[in-house]
C-alpha cells in the first residue's frame, strides 16, 4: 500500500485504484450512504486537475433562476448569484433556508431548474468537467467508512490522476493527520473525519471550493490552518462559496454574502454595504433584520423572564 508520509511519486508510480479498495468503498457503506458516495466519485472524476492559473473566466460560479424541489416542497426558489474569482462568497440563512440544497445542485447531488455555469461553462451540459473544477466539503461528509484514510486518498489520487502528491502530504502534515492514516474511517472521531474530508477537497488544488459548514468538529488549530488556506486560495485567484451559521466567521471571511430565507434571497451584497443598507453594526444584526428574526427573538426572551 502507498504511504503519503514520505517521498514524491514519479508519474508512472501513481497508483491505480485497487479493485478491492473500490468494492469495499461502495459495498462497505450502509445503503443510505451509497448513492452519496458514488456521487463523491463522480465529483472527483478522472481527468487532470486544473490549476488556478488555467481557469481564466472571471466568473467562477454563475447561478441564474435556480429552483430545487423535493416533491411539493420548494427548497430553493429562483435564486441567482455570481461568485467571482479571488473572492469568498457567503451563503447564509437559518436552518432550512436552502443553503445546502443550493450547494448540492451545483455539484449535481440534486436536480435543479435554472442555469449553473462553472468558469463560464454550462455545468449541466459538461458535468464531468465542471466537477473537476470543484473541491467540496459537504455539511455531512459521506465518507467510505470501510476504508482507511490512506486507502481513501489512494483512490482519489488515482481518480484525479494526481502526478505529484506533494500537496497531499503537506496537507496531511498541516492537519496533523499522519497517525490516523491507517485507522478505518468509520472509527475516526468527528473532527478527524472532517479533516479527512477537508484534505480530500483540497488535495487536487481545484479553482473552486464549495464549503458547507466546513469547520464542524475541527479543533482551534485546524480551524486556523483552514482559514489561512482559504485566504491563500483567494489570493491565488480561487473562488470560495462558503455556507455557515456562524455570523462572526462569515463577517471576517466573506467579501460578499447572500442571505436566504425560506428558499429565497432576502439580501445580497458586500458585508459593509449590507451593514449600511440594513443599518446593522454587525453581520449578525443584518442577518436577524433581513430574516425578520430580531423582533421574534426579543419576544422569546421576554417570555423567558
Amino acid at each position: 500500500m502507498p504511504s503519503w508520509r514520505h517521498g514524491t511519486r514519479a508519474p508512472s508510480d501513481i497508483p491505480r485504484p485497487r479493485f478491492g479498495v473500490i468494492i469495499r468503498a461502495i459495498t462497505g457503506a450502509p445503503p443510505f450512504a451509497r448513492r452519496a458516495q458514488r456521487l463523491i466519485i463522480a465529483i472527483t472524476s478522472a481527468g487532470a486537475s486544473r490549476r488556478l492559473s488555467e481557469a481564466g473566466n472571471a466568473e467562477a460560479i454563475s447561478v441564474v433562476g435556480l429552483v430545487v424541489r423535493y416533491g411539493d416542497k420548494v427548497a430553493v426558489n429562483g435564486l441567482s448569484f455570481t461568485v467571482r474569482r479571488g473572492t469568498v462568497y457567503g451563503l447564509l440563512g437559518p436552518n432550512g433556508a436552502g443553503k445546502t440544497s443550493t450547494i448540492k445542485a451545483l455539484v449535481g447531488l440534486v436536480e435543479g431548474e435554472g442555469t449553473i455555469r462553472i468558469l463560464g461553462r454550462d455545468a449541466k451540459k459538461d458535468p464531468i468537467w465542471a466537477k473537476q473544477q470543484i473541491g467540496l466539503v459537504p455539511e455531512s461528509p459521506a465518507l467510505f467508512d470501510s476504508l482507511t484514510p490512506n486507502e481513501f486518498f489512494e483512490l482519489l489520487a488515482s481518480i484525479r490522476r494526481l502526478r505529484d502528491t506533494t500537496r497531499l502530504r503537506s496537507l496531511i502534515r498541516a492537519f496533523a493527520f499522519e497517525e490516523h492514516l491507517d485507522t478505518p474511517i468509520g472509527a475516526l472521531s468527528l473532527g478527524n473525519r472532517q479533516k479527512c474530508a477537508v484534505i480530500a477537497a483540497l488535495m487536487h488544488e481545484p479553482p473552486i471550493l464549495l464549503l458547507d459548514e466546513p469547520f464542524n468538529g475541527l479543533d482551534v488549530r485546524s480551524v486556523k490552518i483552514f482559514k489561512d488556506l482559504i485566504a491563500k486560495h483567494k489570493e491565488a485567484g480561487g473562488a470560495v462559496l462558503f455556507s455557515t451559521h456562524i455570523m462572526e466567521v462569515a463577517e471576517r471571511i466573506c467579501d460578499r454574502v447572500c442571505i436566504l430565507n425560506q428558499g429565497s434571497e432576502v439580501a445580497e451584497g458586500s458585508v459593509e454595504g449590507l451593514k449600511r443598507m440594513i443599518h446593522g453594526s454587525t453581520l449578525e444584526e443584518v442577518f436577524l433584520r433581513a430574516t425578520h428574526m430580531e423582533e421574534e427573538i426579543k419576544e422569546v426572551l421576554k417570555g423567558l423572564e
